[in-house]
């Protein structure tokens, strides 16, 4: 059985604390240190030049609806059938991850994943995607969110 994190769209206000979560998970600070609103000011001012989360919050334009979407872990993981240098793998656990010392950067894995969950990283020589944030006991974008609109779940 696998790990997999599942949004609730009809209850996501689209705030956005999701990714900031994620970005603080995996820089050097691992917890933010101001408050919610704030961190949300904050990271939307510098958005472009911040490090990318692996989560995105979607907006439907014209529609009031948002979802997080992120990297879904497939069991077929058409990424990793496209990756050159065997950077992306599917683990035992079933979480499918970037190695980001073999990545090259061709970025196939991006063109393959069918919910493009995978982006450019923050250097913009690796691959990103979701984690799942193991190390961490729980995905901090699950932790965080206000309304429990992303829940993790054994599939």
């Amino acid at each position: 059985m696998a790990k997999k994190i599942f949004p609730k769209e009809e209850v996501c206000v689209g705030c956005h604390l999701c990714e900031v979560y994620c970005v603080y998970a995996h820089s050097k600070y691992k917890k933010p240190t101001v408050k919610a609103y704030e961190l949300i000011k904050l990271y939307n001012k510098h958005k472009d030049s911040k490090p990318t989360p692996r989560i995105l919050v979607e907006e439907k334009s014209g529609e009031w609806t948002t979802f997080a979407l992120q990297c879904r872990h497939c069991d077929d993981a058409p990424c990793t059938k496209a990756c050159i240098t065997g950077a992306m793998k599917k683990l035992e656990d079933g979480r499918v991850i970037c190695d980001e010392e073999k990545c090259v950067g061709c970025w196939s894995c991006i063109m393959a994943c069918p919910h493009g969950a995978v982006r450019r990283g923050e250097n913009k020589k690796a691959a990103s995607k979701c984690d799942l944030c193991l190390e961490l006991g729980e995905p901090a974008c699950v932790k965080n969110c206000p309304n429990e609109a992303l829940v993790i779940k054994e599939v």
